[in-house]
């Protein structure tokens, strides 16, 4: 798979809340099979990234191009139906559906699921199939976001979108959660994640962007970014 064959590519994106400007004219690109983290403050414009790419929010100019198709302007179902696939903030499972049901819900785009795909998700979160007849509102915060990031590949995406996946998460369920992205990526899906974790994100990555109020105010690889003073003050807790 090629290294340069850029998946997502976003330009000049500008995004607003009536008067108030949530994203200020940011260009940042995914290339085939890389990790790409998105890191900032809250309120940064992260989330209204994400959702802005994939079709939940509509930006006031700029350009969306996703696998050489402009999707700027695409609904979300049909984007969704081209190969991206988004895993939200809150996690936002079916409470009143089993896991194996809220599974189910991923694959809706296809016009068969695939029981291969699920069987693989069983494997690499091995609690969801212990839980899988079980109702997804009496799963603990850590089982929800395992079925949110499964139910999210059920659909076999090429980009999978990733908002917060460690938020409020203890770290033992930090490392299956960021075990199993990694995994997720080894199969060649192409990842971009949004996440407060800042170490373990760059970990994962091979390359991160940092918003600013809007702006990108940083990019680099994962090295860079953990190597640079100014990142490894304000995000990764080092003083200088």
């Amino acid at each position: 798979m090629s290294n340069t064959e850029k998946l997502l590519e976003v330009r000049d994106l500008h995004v607003s809340y009536g008067a108030i400007a949530a994203i200020k004219g940011i260009d940042l690109y995914v290339n085939k099979g890389e990790v790409v983290t998105i890191l900032g403050a809250n309120g940064a414009g992260k989330t209204t990234t994400l959702r802005t790419i994939s079709g939940l929010l509509k930006p006031i100019s700029g350009s969306i191009m996703f696998d050489g198709k402009d999707i700027t302007q695409t609904p979300a179902h049909d984007i969704v139906s081209l190969g991206m696939s988004h895993s939200p903030e809150g996690r936002r499972v079916f409470g009143t559906l089993s896991v194996a049901e809220n599974l189910m819900m991923g694959a809706y785009s296809l016009k068969k699921h695939d029981v291969k795909t699920l069987e693989w998700i069983y494997e690499i979160l091995p609690r969801l199939k212990e839980r899988h007849g079980q109702l997804a509102g009496t799963l603990s915060g850590g089982e929800q976001q395992m079925l949110a990031i499964g139910r999210a590949i059920m659909s076999k995406p090429k980009l999978l979108i990733l908002d917060e996946p460690s938020l409020g998460l203890a770290p033992v369920l930090v490392k299956v959660i960021f075990k199993a992205i990694r995994q997720i990526a080894n199969t060649g899906v192409t990842v971009l994640l949004v996440e407060q974790n800042a170490k373990a994100a760059l970990r994962l990555a091979n390359r991160g962007y940092v918003l600013e109020l809007g702006k990108i105010s940083h990019e680099g690889s994962s090295d860079e970014l953990l190597n640079s003073e100014v990142i490894q003050e304000a995000y990764l807790g080092k003083k200088k």
